[in-house]
């Protein structure tokens, strides 16, 4: 979630709050205050304000719960880049997964426990205070709407803390952290969808309207729960398909002996778009031709000079082997910042090149999207991903899950 507004920061973490929250903070001002003033007819104003104090009370219930999930990540080790409030509650953005599931499921236990704990607290607090004063009345709501954030959030689904909590058991017992991912997706979807279902029954059965919340939440749950299980698949593609998969033969191979003034009349002049170009002599390639170097030679040099002079040897350039996982050829080219990168073959000689274009393909072919290749082409000439697909930040995800299941096997392996 992107942040709305930056309020201040907590621990050194960033604290946000989502327009969203200026909505549902009016909403349970006005709905706590309705009752109080239903209630204690003779409270008058301070009903509405004591009402918009459990309202505002509530959200630093929430905030402290994604307070607890942030601490404990960070302990991990894992960078917390912000806590955002909004419509739904609050979201920790970490940079990235646990490593292990049983530090996974320190982090998700977490806020469920700081939960618990306010509620303990509260309740003690509550008998030290005169029940039916506004003071009362904020401490009774604040303790059962901790118990409810506590318990609501062990609803085993993702996004919710228990869903997570699921992820990590199907990781524990299985080895696999994608396939608790889609465990728990899978339950979240499952829930999201019954309490649709249900909510939108029990509004008209019951004209009790307050059940379209309910509805609200489960479709919030449902559109999280799907996310993730396609952010999973997509990783998970992204590590099963090779470069030899992806990667096209769109480059020319030319003869490294001939003349620059040979290979600029014979190639440069005839191209109507930028080629690449492969140098090769005696049978194997030489390396990598950039145009573009042509010019730092002088004119007078380009009868006697061959290709040789201007290519660079493939030890030189940035390059991939055939059977490399896709996610690790989109990394080397978001390090480097790469327009391509070249796949070489188990003898070293050039097999393909990838670009962007290539990378949007290959997925789409592998989990059977449509993509036209109009855009296919678009995407090559300006070298940049379509707007909402973050391709780099999901293959950086899905190689560091990998790598951490690697070490976690060879951990194992070694007890």
């Amino acid at each position: 979630m992107q942040a709305g507004w930056r309020i201040g920061s907590i621990f050194g973490i960033p604290l946000n709050i989502d327009p969203s929250w200026l909505i549902i903070l009016g909403f349970f001002t006005f709905a706590n205050g309705l009752d109080l003033v239903t209630e204690n007819p003779d409270w008058g104003f301070v009903a509405w304000v004591t009402g918009f104090f459990i309202a505002l009370l509530l959200f630093v219930s929430v905030l402290l719960h994604e307070l607890g999930h942030s601490l404990v990540a960070r302990s991990q080790g894992i960078k917390v880049n912000s806590i955002t409030l909004f419509l739904f509650g609050g979201i920790a953005a970490i940079d990235r997964e646990s490593q292990t599931p049983g530090q996974a499921f320190q982090v998700a236990i977490a806020g469920p426990l700081v939960s618990f704990t306010l509620f303990a607290l509260l309740s003690l607090l509550f008998f030290q205070i005169p029940p039916l004063s506004p003071a009362g009345v904020v401490v009774r709501n604040l303790a059962q709407i901790n118990l409810v954030l506590g318990l609501f959030n062990l609803i085993p689904g993702l996004p919710l803390d228990g869903g997570q909590i699921l992820k990590a058991a199907v990781w524990k017992i299985t080895g696999d952290r994608f396939r608790g991912v889609h465990w728990a997706a899978r339950s979240g979807q499952i829930l999201g969808w019954l309490a649709i279902i249900g909510g939108i029954f029990f509004a008209f059965t019951t004209e009790e309207f307050g059940f379209f919340w309910m509805a609200l939440i489960g479709w919030f749950v449902l559109r999280n729960a799907t996310a993730y299980d396609t952010m999973t698949n997509l990783q998970e593609t992204l590590l099963q398909l090779t470069a030899a998969e992806a990667m096209t033969r769109e480059f020319r191979t030319i003869d490294a002996n001939m003349t620059l003034r040979q290979f600029a009349d014979d190639y440069l002049l005839e191209a109507k778009e930028p080629q690449v170009y492969f140098a090769a002599s005696d049978g194997r390639y030489r390396g990598l031709v950039v145009a573009e170097d042509l010019r730092s030679v002088e004119r007078s040099l380009w009868e006697t000079q061959t290709v040789h002079s201007i290519t660079k040897p493939l030890e030189q350039i940035d390059t991939v082997e055939e059977n490399a996982s896709l996610a690790e050829a989109i990394n080397k080219l978001e390090t480097k910042q790469l327009s391509r990168i070249t796949v070489l073959s188990p003898a070293g000689a050039v097999a393909g090149i990838i670009d962007r274009g290539d990378i949007v393909k290959a997925i789409a072919t592998a989990l059977k999207f449509s993509i036209g290749e109009a855009q296919i082409k678009r995407i090559k000439q300006e070298g940049s991903y379509p707007g909402g697909f973050p391709i780099p930040a999901i293959a950086k995800a899905a190689a560091d899950t990998q790598q951490q299941q690697t070490a976690s096997e060879l951990t194992s392996a070694s007890k």
